[in-house]
């Protein structure tokens, strides 16, 4: 089971357009239960997010560390952590 705290959902809620056209949760609840379907991963540093997308089997040989956080998949956290929401 995930955990996802208040800074996480808030902050996916507030940025969730950047992956969605429309939005897929309206409040902090329905946040937790759609990060919790997609099983979305928070990661404590960059390094952790690389790992996360190797170990998924994807090529981002080519990509340095600011490439990678343009992904649409990463949420840059306030706090230094990322989110990773496969949509």
């Amino acid at each position: 089971m995930y955990e996802y705290d208040e800074e996480v959902l808030d902050y996916f809620l507030a940025h969730q357009s950047r992956l969605f056209s429309e939005n897929v949760a309206e409040t902090r609840e329905d946040a937790e239960a759609f990060l919790e379907d997609c099983m979305a991963v928070v990661c404590d540093s960059i390094a952790d997010v690389r790992d996360y997308f190797e170990d998924a089997g994807m090529d981002i040989s080519g990509l340095d560390d600011e490439e990678l956080l343009e992904e649409s998949e990463v949420f840059s956290i306030p706090d230094g952590r990322y989110l990773i929401v496969e949509g």
